[in-house]
């Protein structure tokens, strides 16, 4: 974990019952596995992020608003004290590295959380039963009216691991032909051509995102740009 990213977990005193590993008993009817919580409002499920290392003595989700989850879990760390590491989890990703005629696909929009107006890759929510693939395909016809004929997976990622419980796939397309896009109601994108060449100096120049940088990394890494 960097520097530049510490987990999120409370500085407040040892929780009640540490000296005891085998205690909830501090928080009634404590759930302890994400697989006793009920679906996300929106009717998904969580994502288990694995088998705990550490003594998980309570998943708590303190807030829902439809589309991801906040909360916490409380755990017994290997001092043996108690800390609530508080983590919002959201569905998994897809970024699209789309390639035609010698240029990288971006679209232009404006983030209101960072305030910025910028250039990424094409990229979103993978919805359930969709693979990272299809769902690359699908939003890449969406937000820029293109559609490939081939896509492959080059990596799936944990993203943000000291706060987010978030996977987010980098998928490549190519065989790019034009297809009516379809937007949802918050997306105002404008699609760009950017030359290969200049595509990594692009992606580096602020502001920009992890996901744009990271995407084009790894296409480049692969051998496709």
């Amino acid at each position: 974990m960097s520097d530049d990213e510490p987990s999120a977990s409370d500085d407040a005193p040892d929780a009640p019952g540490a000296s005891n590993p085998d205690a909830a008993s501090d928080v009634p009817n404590a759930v302890t596995d994400l697989r006793d919580l009920p679906a996300f409002s929106d009717g998904r499920r969580h994502s288990l992020p694995g088998e705990p290392e550490w003594p998980v003595r309570e998943v708590a989700v303190e807030y829902d608003p439809g589309w991801f989850v906040g909360g916490y879990d409380r755990v017994e760390q290997p001092d043996g004290t108690e800390k609530k590491y508080y983590w919002a989890e959201l569905p998994p990703a897809t970024v699209v590295i789309a390639v035609a005629d010698d240029a990288v696909l971006f679209v232009e929009q404006y983030r209101p959380t960072v305030r910025n107006t910028q250039l990424e890759l094409p990229a979103g929510i993978v919805e359930a039963g969709e693979s990272y693939t299809a769902a690359g395909a699908r939003e890449l016809a969406e937000e820029t009216g293109f559609a490939p004929s081939s896509t492959s997976l080059l990596q799936e990622v944990w993203c943000s691991t000291g706060v987010l419980r978030h996977k987010r796939g980098y998928v490549f397309a190519e065989g790019l032909e034009p297809v009516e896009a379809d937007t949802d109601s918050n997306e105002f994108l404008v699609p760009r051509a950017v030359p290969i060449d200049e595509a990594l100096a692009i992606a580096r120049a602020p502001p920009t995102n992890d996901a744009t940088l990271e995407g084009l990394l790894l296409a480049a890494h692969e051998g496709y740009l």
